[in-house]
């Protein structure tokens, strides 16, 4: 089990339209044409990743899981009673799959304009840069170009789960007891001596899941604390953790 001598508070900026949008931008499918019942399972299973983590959860996360429910549910009605529902929803307000996906795409030109935005800002201050400003410190503020989400962390952690959970030698010692402290001595320790490391790496000799559980945890700690640094250089692409300049 994972020794509970650390615990990790860790902020989630990103609400359940941002994990909505990442899942339909990895999916690669049309914003208008959401396929729910497969975003629905890939939504679930991301809530119950971050529940395992121990990670607070706001209740709109759990308010948009009820509301893809409550959709894939009427999906699956018969054609005659999906017809007697929408021609309801009409009477009352908008059919609940067509104000999510208006909401979706709202959410999503107000996101745009702000990266917009931020990149102008970036840009200006690099033609005009204001001589009193100290040098941003990696790691500090909003994850920068190249940086990654929480929600690319959770998903290279979920895939490290389900790959190193087929191996044999993967095997629960319930004696055994993981530290995060430990491990992100560990982690800090692999940087100091190699500067960098591939995400996956992290976990290639852990023998429990209870000590892969320990090490993400260990390594989302460090991220908050501006210890060390994801990158990702191509969307979706390999994660590398970096130790930060101090």
């Amino acid at each position: 089990m994972v020794e509970n001598d650390y615990k990790v508070r860790l902020e989630i900026f990103e609400g359940p339209l941002d994990l909505l949008l990442y899942l339909i931008k990895k999916s690669e499918v049309d914003i208008y044409d959401i396929p729910i019942e497969k975003i629905t399972k890939q939504y679930l299973e991301y809530l119950q990743v971050m529940r395992m983590l121990s990670l607070d959860i706001a209740g709109e996360f759990l308010v948009m899981a009820a509301t893809l429910m409550l959709i894939k549910s009427r999906m699956l009605l018969p054609a005659e009673e999906r017809n007697e529902q929408q021609a309801q929803d009409e009477d009352v307000g908008e059919e609940p799959r067509w104000a999510l996906i208006r909401q979706l795409v709202e959410y999503k030109k107000f996101k745009d304009v702000a990266s917009y935005l931020g990149q102008r800002a970036a840009f200006q201050e690099q033609v005009f840069p204001r001589h009193e400003a100290s040098a941003p410190e990696l790691g500090s503020g909003e994850l920068k170009l190249g940086d990654v989400s929480l929600f690319d962390l959770i998903n290279a952690f979920n895939e490290t789960l389900k790959r190193v959970a087929q191996r044999e030698d993967l095997r629960e010692i319930f004696e055994e007891t993981h530290s995060v402290t430990d491990k992100i001595e560990e982690i800090l320790w692999t940087l100091g001596e190699r500067g960098s490391v591939k995400f996956h790496e992290l976990f290639d000799h852990a023998a429990t899941r209870a000590e892969i559980v320990a090490t993400f945890l260990a390594l989302l700690e460090l991220i908050r604390l501006k210890q060390v640094r994801a990158r990702q250089d191509t969307q979706f692409g390999e994660i590398m953790i970096l130790k930060t300049v101090a």
